[in-house]
């Protein structure tokens, strides 16, 4: 008895619950914002290196016109309080500049301190560092900060002044939570305008590609759910087809799962009473057997065979949903013999349809007995049928021949019929669509696939013209020739 574990289906993974705000929407939307904003915030220290250096600029064009008052001012003298208005009109403490190399102090405020930090701005010196900005936004303390720059109104080496740094640090604050509010506002909209046009272009159209699969899965019969292919040129267009072309492949396999086994239930429920049939036949050839008569005597081996063959395939008819092959159970098999057997079920005769073997009397292949007079069946009988069905044509023959090809026997079936039509070639070993003729089920060569495979080997065309065609059935192992059978006494 198997362990009913085994029959046991394995757990089916939960389907994911998709939500707004963590579906693919949400997490598009989300991410373009999210780099957006990380590209416009990059750019921020070089917005503020450039706001630093044009506001320092600004108080040196102060401090520099502040500078030029002595040389129009009466017997260049400037009282104390002019002095005073000048530096704070120009928001400096210190205004003093360089001429041929001779450092000279235009204004100082009284008592002024020293500064803590230089920042120098004219052409030949490094630009400022980006960090800049951030270390005077940083200082918890007012500090001093002294600049140097080229003069613009005067002929000087360099203008310099010394100011505290509380107003600049004032306007690098607010101009950065002005950047920092104009990059939020245009990550924003790029991350909503990037979201509607990823949401059309791919999100929407992933969406119904997955509606139809699920709808799919509920009801493959549900026309509505057989997904619609838009034409596309890109991966979601090369999507739909393929899954187009799945849902249409999984339908027909559906299909002709349901009729075998609609048909395996039908075979289920008279297997019991043809077992009783063939019991009865059985017995009735026992008593034919004990007759004396040498016609009945020389035809009760093949009845005998025929009908235990009949029986075992009866026997292993299986139950309802279970379509699998019984494992073969091979042995070294005469070909010669199993070709003449198959060529009498198959109705192949010298009048009609005739046999052309030729295969030695000594050829051997390893097989099941049983599987290999079904598969040389099959393959005998589309034959015929093919040729019998040419119109007005009775007669033609069969080619049955046998050659050795690495480590397999190869068995080649070929006749001189009209071939097989090209519409059937893709699905010629397909259940219930392989056959050319509107009373065939196409089984036939379906199940002969299917033993050569369970042997480890194949069943396949390697011939089709209009002129015939040709199988080869390659099956594993070269055994040796059989030896001679002996004659009996009296034969």
């Amino acid at each position: 008895m198997a362990d009913a574990s085994t029959d046991q289906a394995p757990p089916k993974p939960e389907k994911p619950r998709i939500f707004w705000p963590g579906g693919l929407s949400a997490r598009l939307l989300a991410l373009t914002i999210v780099f957006a904003a990380l590209g416009g915030g990059m750019a921020i220290p070089a917005a503020l290196v450039a706001y630093e250096r044009e506001w320092l600029l600004d108080r040196v064009r102060a401090a520099e016109l502040a500078s030029m008052a002595p040389d129009v001012a009466p017997d260049r003298v400037l009282s104390d309080q002019l002095k005073a208005e000048l530096l704070d009109a120009a928001g400096v403490e210190i205004v003093a500049k360089s001429v041929d190399g001779v450092r000279s102090l235009v204004f100082a405020a009284p008592r002024p301190a020293p500064a803590d930090y230089l920042v120098d701005l004219r052409p030949r010196a490094a630009n400022l560092s980006l960090f800049a900005p951030f270390r005077t936004l940083l200082r918890r303390e007012p500090g001093r900060v002294r600049v140097w720059a080229e003069p613009r109104f005067q002929k000087a080496d360099f203008i310099e002044f010394v100011a505290v740094d509380t107003e600049l640090k004032r306007a690098l604050a607010a101009y950065f939570w002005r950047l920092v509010a104009i990059v939020g506002l245009v990550a924003a909209l790029a991350g909503l305008l990037v979201y509607v046009a990823l949401n059309l272009f791919l999100v929407r159209p992933m969406q119904r590609i997955t509606h139809a699969m699920e709808r799919f899965r509920a009801d493959p019969d549900d026309p509505e759910a057989r997904v619609r292919v838009s034409g596309r040129q890109d991966e979601i267009g090369r999507a739909e087809v393929e899954l187009h072309l799945m849902q249409a492949d999984l339908k027909a396999a559906l299909n002709s799962r349901a009729r075998l086994a609609a048909l395996g239930e039908a075979v289920a429920k008279i297997n019991h009473d043809l077992r009783n049939m063939l019991t009865g036949a059985q017995i009735a050839s026992e008593r034919l057997a004990a007759l004396k008569d040498p016609k009945v005597a020389q035809a009760m081996p093949r009845l005998e065979r025929a009908l235990d063959r009949a029986v075992k395939l009866a026997s292993d008819v299986l139950a309802y949903g279970k379509t699998q092959e019984a494992a073969p159970e091979s042995r070294a098999v005469r070909l010669a013999e199993a070709v003449d057997e198959a060529a009498l079920e198959a109705r192949l005769s010298v009048r009609g349809v005739k046999l052309v073997s030729a295969v030695g009397p000594a050829d051997q292949v390893i097989a099941d007995p049983d599987q290999l007079h079904r598969m040389l069946v099959n393959l005998m009988r589309n034959a015929r049928e093919a040729i019998e069905h040419q119109a007005g044509r009775k007669r033609g023959h069969v080619q049955v021949s046998l050659r050795r090809a690495g480590g397999f026997s190869v068995i080649r079936v070929g006749d001189d019929g009209p071939g097989v039509p090209d519409r059937l070639r893709e699905r010629l070993f397909q259940p219930f669509a392989g056959s050319g003729r509107p009373d065939g089920a196409g089984l036939g060569l379906a199940i002969a696939r299917e033993l050569a495979l369970g042997h480890g080997g194949d069943l396949t065309l390697i011939e089709n013209t209009d002129k015939g065609a040709a199988f080869e059935l390659r099956l594993p192992g070269v055994p040796a020739k059989a030896a001679a059978r002996r004659l009996r006494l009296g034969a």
